[in-house]
């Protein structure tokens, strides 16, 4: 009987979800600096082989300083990212949820604070079916207080995916956007009767969610073997390489580092003001992306023994004048590519510049600033004022493939691959 009762609530639950999609995002104050990545690897798209041996990493901060009582546990999604309808009996192998059992009280650091951390998947506690996923952190056992949600990604391959990145066709977007045809040959595995209804497509550029292109139709299809190559679906902007700012040191300050006031209990840093990049000329340079890094030149361990600071951004537009009927942002894993109003910069009428503040933790980030016309519904982010549009810029993209049974309840993700833009291009970064 209380089998029973639990899987009628998880259904309960499910449905009363209905079709909102789940995001990342940090739902309590004193929750800092949260990552999830591929072991060892703080700037990869954490991605796991359904029942292989690969595992993610979990780090985040609580500013509160004491020892809580965190536990993790998953949701399976659709590729749109709406919960499925499934019970978590369905997609959990193991127990439901898993309680956070290390963690390390800061220290050589002015900011008091305790970081916890985990390996993910546990053996007592692992995704059972490929898809989407949202791993959610939760208090006291209570799964309603939610501290803060990460994707990640799990991967049955059965899907064989080749891809390039040409310049488009298009004469008013050949030197500013990047196309991205590729293939796609299904398994014999995957019972394929409509191809338009079964298979689903996403393309990311640089790991982004908020500007992926979504439901990508194939331009033509045979048996097993997709075909994708039409204009107005695989283009993409290319920006501009990021910005960057290096705060692996307090002490010694680098070379974007304007002022920084070092207060008795606190750090204040000042970074660079930053102007308008979209009519300068391109120039090549290495980064990583939009993703940044923990770690410090000075202490041993960069987790819980480096502090953090207020840092201020400061964006100079063109005459000194707000742009027009549009919000700036400052966008970045440093904010998780969220488009809301802890990443919107204000326009100060005394200075006429536009502030932002944002408390960080030693590392090194990656930055730059968007676009968003006022009233667009769609919020779509744009670089045309602030960074400008390249063709040559290196950009990583993925590529997902997405399969669902004709009576299947969720989509299954059977193919993934990367491929950089300067793929097979000679001159630059070769």
């Amino acid at each position: 009987m209380k089998n029973i009762l639990i899987l009628l609530t998880t259904f309960l639950a499910c449905s009363l979800a209905g079709k909102g999609q789940l995001i990342e995002a940090t739902y309590y104050p004193n929750i800092k600096t949260a990552q999830l990545f591929p072991s060892g690897n703080q700037i990869g798209y954490p991605v796991l082989n359904l029942g292989g041996s690969e595992r993610l990493e979990l780090h985040f901060d609580d500013l509160d300083g004491n020892v809580k009582n965190y536990s993790y546990t998953f949701q399976l999604c659709n590729a749109d990212w709406t919960p499925a309808l499934l019970s978590s009996f369905d997609f959990i192998k193991g127990f439901s949820y898993q309680r956070i059992n290390t963690y390390r009280i800061s220290s050589v650091a002015f900011t008091r604070y305790t970081h916890y951390s985990a390996v993910v998947p546990d053996n007592n506690c692992a995704p059972s079916r490929s898809g989407n996923y949202i791993l959610k952190v939760f208090l006291n056992g209570d799964t309603s207080k939610v501290a803060f949600t990460k994707r990640f990604l799990v991967v049955e391959n059965q899907a064989t995916i080749t891809a390039q990145i040409q310049q488009p066709f298009n004469g008013e977007i050949f030197r500013t956007w990047q196309k991205i045809p590729f293939q796609v040959l299904l398994s014999d595995r995957l019972q394929v009767m409509n191809h338009l209804q079964q298979i689903k497509v996403v393309i990311l550029q640089n790991n982004r969610w908020d500007n992926a292109l979504i439901n990508v139709r194939p331009t033509f299809f045979s048996g097993k073997k997709l075909d994708f190559n039409t204009e107005e679906q695989i283009v993409m902007p290319g920006g501009k390489e990021w910005r960057w700012l290096d705060l692996r040191s307090f002490r010694l300050q680098s070379d974007r580092v304007a002022k920084v006031n070092y207060n008795r209990n606190s750090t204040e840093i000042f970074v660079k003001p930053d102007i308008d990049r979209s009519q300068q000329r391109f120039v090549y340079y290495r980064d990583i992306n939009g993703m940044n890094t923990i770690e410090t030149t000075e202490s041993i361990n960069p987790y819980w023994q480096t502090d953090y600071a207020t840092v201020h951004f400061t964006y100079i537009p063109p005459d000194n004048v707000p742009f027009a009927n549009k919000d700036l942002f400052l966008i970045g894993r440093l904010n998780d590519y969220n488009l809301n109003d802890s990443a919107k910069m204000v326009f100060n009428n005394d200075t006429r510049v536009y502030e932002r503040t944002l408390f960080l933790k030693q590392g090194y980030y990656n930055y730059n600033y968007v676009t968003i016309d006022q009233g667009d519904a769609k919020r779509a982010a744009s670089y045309e004022s602030t960074e400008g549009n390249f063709w040559d810029t290196e950009n990583d993209y993925m590529i997902l493939v997405y399969y669902k049974a004709l009576a299947g309840r969720a989509d299954e993700l059977v193919g993934v691959t990367h491929i950089s833009s300067l793929t097979g291009r000679k001159g630059i970064g070769q």
